[in-house]
């Protein structure tokens, strides 16, 4: 994390995105006044996409009605000019909010604000609070089995695809310290900015407490096929962040599997041109043996497959002489290596378990490109295996 960790400071901020949410609006704000303790001084900032149903309204008339209670609370309204998004608006109300302590929440009574007391209490030794869906005492109640289905999918893609290791991204009811999102610059896609604060503010220490989720009984689920398109392009957008991020973020489990995946996209190609290769060589020349047209494709692919990594998987331009050529005699020292593994696979899988030819070579192709990748990391390109 680029600022050290501080003391929580009061007042604290509560930024509720809203779009047609007047059944909920007053019900929630009620209910976060009646969570909070009375001699904290805190703000609630709502966060309106020009809801033509009227919700930024009854906020504010809400606030007239209530002011004289509330001496310690006060209310503001933003509203937006149209339909935004969710993360844009939350960093919208982030970027106005007054306190250290943020808290940000669903509008729909979906997030209970008793929980909110204890966030805080976590935040003190933390920078980030998620309250958490899925450990232990947090669960989900209402929701249809396709929607748990489709949640569990989408926090595991987050997981794996982006290193994340809490077990809720997804979650939107989360509180940080507000400096740690102090310059970083938010793509503010999709729905769930969670992830973004999550990739992007380095070295946060994270804490998930649980929470029982529960489905709104009033109003309409904003969740549609733009979410869902939103939502991946986002996970593509903080992947790619994460694979080209400096190594003091930790990313290095996304930084390994993009290079393996252009690695073996790389192998994909050096496959085909192996087999066309191969296959070419048994046509013109009928009577061959199949392992001598074989070293025939490999030594094709060889020098493809070189060049490919070089630039792409490995983002190596530099092509002076003697590195090149250093490089590409490791490059084909390793890939003979993998030759010799690859024909006595085929030639038992052909010989000792009667494989047809094409299937044989697919199946020893892809077991030597493994030790290919590994080696080649290593020694010819001169990066750590796990990075």
């Amino acid at each position: 994390m680029d600022a050290p960790r501080q003391q929580l400071r009061l007042p604290l901020s509560i930024i509720l995105p809203t779009y047609n949410e007047s059944q909920n609006i007053a019900n929630v704000l009620d209910s976060i006044v009646e969570a909070l303790p009375q001699d904290m001084p805190a703000e609630i900032i709502v966060v309106d996409d020009n809801s033509p149903d009227g919700t930024a309204d009854i906020a504010e008339e809400w606030w007239r009605g209530n002011i004289v209670n509330h001496g310690n609370i006060r209310l503001r309204v933003i509203r937006r000019p149209g339909k935004l998004g969710l993360s844009s608006a939350i960093l919208a109300g982030a970027h106005n909010a007054a306190g250290e302590a943020v808290v940000v929440m669903d509008s729909d009574m979906s997030h209970p604000p008793q929980t909110i007391p204890h966030m805080l209490a976590e935040l003190e030794r933390c920078d980030i609070v998620v309250a958490s869906r899925y450990v232990k005492g947090g669960s989900v109640s209402g929701w249809p089995f396709k929607r748990k289905v489709a949640s569990k999918g989408a926090t595991k893609i987050a997981r794996y695809s982006l290193g994340i290791r809490i077990k809720d991204p997804m979650s939107g009811f989360f509180a940080f310290k507000r400096h740690i999102i102090n310059g970083i610059k938010f793509d503010a896609i999709g729905y769930k900015m969670l992830l973004e604060i999550l990739v992007k503010a380095r070295g946060a220490k994270v804490k998930e407490i649980p929470y029982t989720f529960i489905n709104r009984r009033l109003g309409t689920s904003k969740l549609d096929s733009k979410v869902t398109f939103d939502y991946l392009r986002a996970v593509w957008r903080l992947y790619r962040y994460g694979r080209t991020a400096s190594p003091a973020e930790g990313r290095k489990s996304v930084r390994f599997f993009s290079k393996a995946g252009r690695f073996y996209t790389v192998g994909a190609s050096g496959l085909l041109v192996n087999y066309l290769a191969s296959f070419a060589f048994t046509l013109l020349f009928p009577d061959i043996w199949y392992l001598h047209a074989t070293v025939f494709g490999i030594l094709v692919s060889i020098t493809s497959n070189f060049v490919l990594n070089k630039l792409w998987t490995f983002e190596d331009r530099d092509f002076a002489a003697r590195k090149a050529i250093l490089q590409y005699g490791l490059f084909a020292g390793f890939s003979a290596f993998g030759a010799l593994v690859q024909l006595g696979m085929l030639y038992w899988l052909v010989e000792g378990q009667a494989l047809a030819y094409p299937v044989a070579l697919v199946m020893a192709v892809a077991i030597a490109s493994v030790g290919n990748f590994l080696l080649n990391k290593k020694w010819t390109f001169k990066e750590k295996v796990w990075g």
